[in-house]
């Protein structure tokens, strides 16, 4: 008896256990049946679907001028002047303006050393005409005395023999000076050229180095050269970056780097609408399509262009976008830098499919489904995705006008119970 009242509640268990598990493992197969509440619907659509991307943009000028700090080796520029983002500038204006106190100091000591260089070469010039003259006179004297010396030799047959001899040796004495004279004076203009080309080196370095000075302090001053509306750069040097904030503009007192850029002045008669757009319509775009643009601070004009550049693609995993810059064919005297437009990029049309919102479709396990209304209650079903873009998925393996949900039922059931638990708070 004992043995039968043990074996008959086992017996009666196990079968509950096995059907407990079997509907556990029925849910997480994703089939359980939900029931139909306040879960949004819609259903399968079939006709003709249009697939276009629409993007937030911001007006620039296309072939724009950048103006950037000067090229001064290692120096620090600061800025002491600059023009302010969508400021109107001519031809000619001043832009931005650096501190030039450093340059123009090593300008005066530069002009300082050109004169002192100067002087040199005028005091080499005039030390090496005095004596080239100085050695043209004693050339000249060694061949007066050298032809005394002769004349007075031509006497020796008729002087004694001492007086003869001493007059030889005059003669010889004075060959051999005259010879010297003539074997030295070229190597003093040689010593006396060189002596001069030190001194002219020494002046064209310094005349350098204030030309140099100058031209440093007129490039410090960026001039537009052409009529636009300027448009500030970020001050790449600040070193402020917080997670996806921007760096900061560029202002008065802004230390930068040499050759980095300053402001932009865009050409007006080249505009371009510049948008970020979502990793996932990249594969629909090529440069070349048209493009619909409408300028939020000009409602009542519409504006066509054209994709004139695709970027690479770049952001977190769960946000990568990508650059696309997008060429205006009929600007207007309205538009201006910074102006936020609204881009309709029409992609592909397919005629005649099924079709479904995107946020109709789920993922999970590598798989694609919906959630189809089967009487008072959802069920997954199976689909196979055609197209995609992020308002519209086309598929095949439902029928037209089955009714499918919005919103997953499981996250709906989730949110009414929190929301009653809330609504029983006593007040």
């Amino acid at each position: 008896m004992k043995l039968k009242s043990i074996v008959l509640p086992v017996s009666v268990l196990a079968p509950l256990a096995l059907i407990a598990w079997g509907g556990l493992r029925f849910y997480k197969t994703g089939s359980v049946v939900h029931t139909v509440s306040d879960v949004p619907i819609t259903t399968v659509k079939k006709s003709d679907v249009t697939f276009t991307v629409a993007a937030k943009a911001e007006l620039q000028g296309g072939k724009s001028e950048m103006l950037s700090a000067p090229m001064m080796g290692g120096s620090q520029l600061i800025l002491t002047a600059l023009s302010n983002s969508g400021d109107l500038v001519k031809d000619g204006d001043v832009v931005a303006q650096f501190d030039t106190t450093e340059q123009e100091f090593k300008l005066k000591e530069a002009e300082a050393d050109l004169a002192e260089a100067e002087q040199q070469v005028i005091q080499a010039q005039a030390d090496s005409q005095a004596k080239d003259e100085e050695a043209q006179y004693e050339l000249t004297q060694a061949k007066a005395d050298l032809r005394q010396a002769e004349l007075e030799a031509r006497r020796n047959p008729l002087l004694a023999a001492i007086t003869a001899r001493q007059n030889t040796l005059a003669v010889e004495a004075a060959r051999d000076k005259l010879r010297q004279l003539e074997h030295d004076i070229p190597n003093r203009r040689a010593n006396a050229t060189a002596g001069i080309a030190i001194q002219e080196a020494a002046r064209n370095k310094a005349k350098v180095q204030a030309e140099t000075a100058r031209h440093n302090i007129e490039s410090m001053t960026l001039k537009a050269h052409r009529a636009g509306y300027v448009s500030v750069q970020q001050n790449m040097g600040s070193g402020f970056f917080m997670g996806g904030m921007s760096l900061p503009s560029l202002q008065v007192g802004d230390t930068v780097r040499p050759g980095m850029p300053v402001a932009q002045i865009p050409d007006l008669s080249n505009w371009e609408a510049s948008a970020r757009i979502g990793e996932l319509d990249r594969g629909h775009l090529a440069v070349g399509q048209k493009a619909e643009i409408s300028v939020i601070a000009v409602p009542e004009k519409q504006y066509l262009g054209r994709i004139r550049d695709i970027g690479g693609t770049a952001g977190p995993p769960w946000n990568r976008r990508f650059d696309c810059r997008i060429s205006i064919d009929n600007p207007s005297s309205e538009l201006r830098p910074g102006m936020t437009a609204r881009v309709m990029l029409t992609t592909d049309t397919l005629r005649d499919v099924l079709w479904v919102p995107a946020q109709a479709v789920f993922e999970s396990d590598g798989r694609s489904f919906v959630y189809t209304q089967s009487g008072g209650s959802f069920v997954p079903s199976d689909i196979k995705v055609l197209r995609r873009s992020e308002s519209q998925v086309v598929l095949t393996g439902l029928k037209p006008g089955v009714v499918v949900a919005l919103a997953s039922p499981d996250q709906q059931k989730k949110d009414s119970g929190a929301g009653g638990a809330l609504q029983a708070i006593p007040k």
